[in-house]
Formats: C-alpha cells, sequence, structure tokens
C-alpha cells in the first residue's frame, strides 16, 4: 500500500512517521504526477488560505478533486478538514470540497488558544486519545452521507463520508496511530 502525503505545507514528516510505523510507504505529493499509483492522500495541518491557493499554483486542486470523487480515501487534518468541506463559514477560498460539512476556520481562537484533551472516541474503543488542537476548525453541521465519529462540547471534531475522512485536532503529533488505522482499514475495504 502507497498513500501520498500532500507535501505543500505542514506536518508531512509527523504523517509520513505514522504511517512508516503501520508499515505504510509514503510519497510525497508537490504535483499531479506523484498522485499516480497512490491507494490514499493525507491532507495535512497547514494554513488553509494558502494551502488552498497552493493547491491552485501546483494544478493539484482538480486533481486531488477528481481522485476524490472517483473513490480515492482522503484523510485531512485540521486544514486539511477545511479543504475537503463544501462549506466553510464565512469563507469562499479555494477548496477541494467534496465533504458535505459545514466547517468554522479557526474556531479556538488563535494560537495561544491552543490545547490538548484526552476524549474518548467510540470507533476506535474504549481507551481515550489525546487530541491536540492548533487553530483548530472544527465541522458545527454534517448532511447527506456524511456522519461525525467524535462530538465533543458540542463540536464535530472527527466525521467521515464514504472514502473521506477528517479531524479537526492532529493525531500524527501523537504517538497514538489509531486514526491512521482507522483510515488504512478505510482502504482495505
Amino acid at each position: 500500500m502507497k498513500i501520498g502525503i500532500l507535501a505543500l505545507q505542514g506536518a508531512v514528516r509527523e504523517h509520513r512517521n505514522a504511517l512508516h510505523k503501520l508499515g505504510v510507504e509514503t510519497v510525497d505529493v508537490l504535483n499531479p504526477e506523484d498522485l499516480e499509483g497512490i491507494d490514499g492522500l493525507v491532507l495535512p495541518g497547514g494554513e488553509s488560505t494558502t494551502m488552498g491557493k497552493l493547491l491552485v499554483r501546483y494544478k493539484l486542486l482538480e486533481p486531488i478533486a477528481e481522485l476524490g470523487r472517483k473513490g480515492l480515501p482522503i484523510f485531512g487534518t485540521c486544514t486539511g478538514l477545511i479543504l475537503l468541506s463544501k462549506n466553510i463559514n464565512g469563507s469562499d477560498q479555494y477548496r477541494i470540497g467534496l465533504m458535505d460539512t459545514f466547517v468554522e476556520r479557526n474556531a479556538y481562537g488563535r494560537q495561544l488558544a491552543s490545547f490538548e484533551a484526552d476524549i474518548p472516541i467510540p470507533a476506535l474503543g474504549d481507551e481515550p486519545f489525546h487530541t491536540v488542537f492548533i487553530r483548530a476548525p472544527y465541522i458545527d453541521k454534517v448532511e447527506g452521507t456524511a456522519k461525525a465519529l467524535l462530538t465533543y462540547e458540542g463540536k464535530i471534531l472527527l466525521a467521515e463520508q464514504d472514502n473521506l475522512l477528517v479531524s479537526a485536532f492532529h493525531p500524527e503529533l501523537t504517538d497514538d496511530t489509531r486514526i491512521h488505522a482507522y483510515f488504512l482499514n478505510k482502504i482495505k475495504k
């Protein structure tokens, strides 16, 4: 199995390390040719407006959207969640726009308001997951086939829709690979 990691910005190395721990080959995606032959794609955190502009500049926006429409499993964390959402509250920024979600950007405030919390995620078992939020978004509404996997304090923080998985927090910044493994299981199905 080979997983592409969008390598324009963000926690590329951390996602690579998590996937390597699970025995998966990775490839950095910097241009459309890098998408060939991958079994899944990770969209890491970063800055969503900048990432959207870079996706356009490097001619990756439409090829990624097309692969997602054709069923390629895509996992977006933080900025990746924003880019995959069809609806970004108060924004018309570039996005891939595949997921029936409504997202609030920078919902937890500035960098200084970043936080960590141990939260149980029923889809992953009984052991709480250590979540890391950095200028995090959240989903305030899902529609269609999108479903919440984790709701905390009234905010949706982990969701999936068909071949898509999104997280408002950064699982790649922990040693816990359960969410990455959950994504890989989507690919195996």
